[in-house]
């Protein structure tokens, strides 16, 4: 035992000395030193490349763009032109192109920095080189990109970058060149005021006194400011603080011995903090004797008493005599405070009341189940049933080792021998350890718009965008969000009920949304089936200015009121971008509670609903025109609170796109023709075994519900829409933003007379390629990026390409050489 112990120890002890030996060798000297040298080295090397990329990148960037560094360096029947070779060349083309631009020379300057800091040569402090170095990075490419990039846009330099001419193009379309001209300005303010310390007080005097301080006036300034005197001030002076980096990115304690002449300061100037503290506890009605006390180490604020306590209170007003008075909340609903919503007696009751169970229907149907099954050797354990308003649920447990597809397809012989209508097997039953078999009943029974409305359930429930679409099968109301679906298909044969459900919708909205919450944007081809809610266009219809009508129904409003719910949609988020918040919901909020300034263009967005009813007419008649869009909006106008219910009557593939169907995830269907148009709306098998009037399967996910759509009839809604339009509304619909005609947009803007030299080739490259990209014009024929962007732009004007689809690339509208030959020469 002894032995074992001394060996264990010993053991202990070599590993500790191993151990000890390489965390020293970590640790050493040399090891840091080898390190610095070598990055260092790395730093130059770059520096090298890229300056020999601004006289030889021309040649060589055909030769390494869109080639990985591994291909490129088992080429070797590759030359270039970089004097650092093919890795100079890939390096300096992905940093400075692929990049910031001219000003990713920055980066190998900031490696060679953490060289020289291993090797103990530079004592910067490494947080201010990095922040000052992402500064330039980031406000250098936008400025290269903006002056340099228009100045010579043929270079095969990308002077700003990647970075640098997506960010300038951002910005340029949002705020104009001139606010582009204000953002590089205060790049360069921002930059001198943290460089030098005296630079706050410089700019001060040039625009108060226009004579700027004189560089000896500087040189004689200490580096700790001295304590102007409260006497002989207008304004009383605060103590100057440290730089702005200084305190950010202090990293070193201050010694003993400074923080004891600290205190012994603050002892000397305790009297003069005394007085100053008794002055500052009460605001002066005096608007030009104010300071504001802050914590120590923060930049003081120093203004009236309004513009500092708005800085921190935005929901704060001044009023007279220099008193301060907190506002309320704002309230949507104020301009339409009397606003009463809709009562239930307006809707009809049918008095089917709660009829009885029809036991005998019931014991016969289960008898039949039961013969059935057994006739093909199937028996069950157990049987029960759960009657609907229209359907009877019968769910059967099988004995054990029966295959549930033997059941599955007996479906027709149940149905014969039940003779009823249409049968639907549900197997298995989700969530359950039965088979459902679900049988219409002989006499159905209609689920009123009155008995779901006055549910408890719809009148409490919380959703944004409550819709109470009817019954389930065992008699509760069906009540969903459309804001968490996001979007909503509809589909169903001519006389299913698809209508109805399309009223019920609308009718469930109308009774729990206030016409400041929520708009609606009505789409009837047909024309006659939403004209009856042109009452209410003061109230909840959106519109465009110029319209007459606030039910669409011809088919070129329809694309323009679609292009411009796109642009209401890119409004509001950028709304959403500066008030930084992801959803609608947390932007009013944050409005309601004043925390967004008006006067900023900040408003209250209400939801907007857009019904679109007979989708396929649409389709047919224009396309890809109205399609585009509304694949836009489904794709991306959930945060913004835009959502679409779309309806059709015709559920083929040539109607419901993949685009159209990836889109929208809950589908509702009524009953269909075949088996092919139940799988198109829901992706499987049930729609067309549906019984009719109301009756209707809802997809969410993988889940299906069969629902009995409540019934509300024409004379219904219009009591609602009188009821709703005799009281007060706003002046207009809502406006939905004015969008550039085909004529005066992107197309007609482009003079097809001052062609590019590269236009042909440029044409007969996308269409052999089929592919309309910009980076593949400035790859082939190695031109810059903005020279690439203004032939794109041609080529859509020629009919070439067709428009700009965000991150994928534009469609080709020429299929072959001969007809684009034909086309070139039309514009000869």
């Amino acid at each position: 035992m002894v032995k074992a112990r001394k060996n264990i120890k010993k053991k202990r002890s070599v590993s500790r000395k191993k151990n000890s030996h390489w965390l020293a060798f970590f640790k050493s000297e040399r090891l840091h030193f080898l390190l610095g040298v070598i990055i260092a080295f790395t730093g130059i090397f770059i520096f090298l490349s890229m300056i020999s990329f601004l006289f030889t990148g021309a040649a060589d960037q055909s030769k390494v763009l869109n080639r990985s560094f591994v291909e490129l360096v088992n080429d070797k029947n590759l030359q270039v032109e970089n004097w650092t070779g093919v890795g100079g060349a890939f390096i300096a083309e992905r940093l400075i192109n692929g990049g910031f631009g001219i000003f990713s020379i920055l980066i190998p300057f900031f490696i060679a920095y953490i060289g020289l800091r291993l090797m103990k040569v530079s004592n910067f402090s490494f947080f201010n080189v990095l922040f000052f170095t992402a500064l330039g990075l980031i406000g250098g490419s936008i400025a290269s990109a903006f002056v340099l990039g228009k100045l010579f846009p043929d270079s095969h330099i990308n002077w700003g970058g990647s970075h640098g001419v997506r960010i300038e193009q951002l910005l340029e379309s949002s705020i104009g060149w001139p606010g582009v001209i204000l953002v590089i300005l205060l790049f360069i303010i921002v930059f001198r005021v943290l460089i030098r310390k005296n630079s706050v007080q410089e700019i001060r005097q040039t625009l108060v006194n226009d004579k700027p301080k004189s560089d000896e006036a500087e040189e004689g300034t200490p580096d700790e400011p001295e304590i102007n005197k409260v006497a002989e001030e207008t304004e009383p002076e605060t103590e100057q603080k440290p730089s702005f980096l200084k305190r950010l990115f202090r990293r070193k304690r201050r010694s003993d011995e400074d923080d004891e002449e600290e205190r012994e300061n603050e002892q000397e100037s305790g009297a003069t903090d005394n007085v100053t503290m008794q002055n500052r506890e009460s605001l002066s009605t005096d608007k030009n004797d104010f300071e504001v006390v802050v914590p120590k180490d923060e930049e003081p604020v120093i203004g009236t008493p309004a513009q500092v306590f708005t800085a921190f209170r935005p929901d704060t007003e001044v009023v007279d005599e220099g008193r301060i008075e907190i506002l309320e909340d704002y309230d949507p609903r104020k301009d339409l405070s009397a606003f009463r919503f809709p009562t239930t007696d307006l809707l009809k009751t049918y008095h089917t009341g709660n009829r009885e169970v029809n036991m005998q229907e019931q014991n016969e149907n289960k008898d039949k189940i039961i013969h059935t099954l057994r006739n093909y050797g199937i028996e069950i354990t157990s049987i029960k049933a759960t009657v609907g308003p229209t359907v009877t649920l019968y769910e059967i447990v099988p004995q054990a080792g029966v295959r549930i597809s033997r059941i599955r397809n007996l479906e027709d012989d149940i149905a014969l021998s039940l003779s009823a209508l249409g049968i639907r097997i549900i197997a298995p039953m989700p969530g359950k350890g039965t088979i459902g078999i679900e049988v219409p009943n002989k006499d159905p029974q209609i689920v009123s718009m009155h008995s779901v409305i006055s549910s408890k359930k719809f009148q409490e429930c919380t959703y944004d965008l409550p819709v109470a679409l009817g019954k389930t099968i065992t008699n509760e109301v069906f009540i969903f969000d459309l804001t968490k679906m996001p979007h909503l298909l509809v589909a169903g044969a001519t006389g299913q009920g698809k209508s109805v459900g399309l009223n019920a919708i609308i009718t469930s909205l109308l009774y729990k949304k206030h016409p400041a919450e929520m708009k609606l944007v009505l789409i009837d081809p047909k024309m006659v089936e939403f004209n009856i809610y042109s009452i209410i266009e003061r109230h909840y219809l959106a519109k465009l200015p110029d319209e007459e009508k606030a039910i669409i129904t011809d088919v070129t409003k329809v694309t323009q009121t679609l292009n411009s719910l796109t642009k209401e949609m890119d409004d509001r988020y950028e709304l959403l971008m500066r008030a930084h918040v992801r959803t609608i919901k947390e932007y009013n909020e944050k409005f309601v509670k004043r925390r967004l300034n008006p006067n900023n263009g900040h408003r209250y967005m209400p939801y907007i609903v857009v019904v679109i009813d007979e989708f396929g007419d649409l389709i047919m008649t224009a396309g890809k025109e109205i399609e585009m869009p509304i694949a836009r909006i489904a794709q991306k106008a959930r945060a913004v609170g835009i959502h679409m219910v779309i309806a059709t009557q015709r559920p083929t593939t040539n109607i419901i796109t993949g685009t159209i169907k990836a889109n929208f995830p809950a589908r509702m269907a009524f009953r269909v023709t075949s088996q092919i148009d139940s799988r198109t709306i829901l992706d499987m098998n049930g729609a067309n075994q549906l019984t009719g009037r109301g009756d209707l399967l809802f997809s969410q996910g993988n889940n299906l519900i069969r629902i009995q759509c409540a019934f509300v009839d024409t004379p219904e809604i219009d009591e609602i829409a009188r009821y709703i339009g005799s009281q007060r509304g706003y002046e207009t619909a809502y406006a939905l933003p004015e969008v550039l005609t085909d004529e005066g947009d992107k197309p007609g803007a482009v003079d097809l007379n001052e062609r590019d030299t590269l236009f042909e080739e440029a044409a007969r490259l996308i269409v052999i390629h089929q592919q309309g990209s910009t980076s593949l014009i400035q790859r082939k024929f190695s031109i810059g990026y903005n020279r690439a962007g203004r032939l794109m732009d041609q080529l859509e004007a020629a009919g070439i390409v067709g428009p700009a689809q965000g991150s994928k690339p534009r469609d080709v509208y020429i299929s072959d050489e001969y007809s684009l030959e034909k086309l070139l020469d039309s514009l000869r």
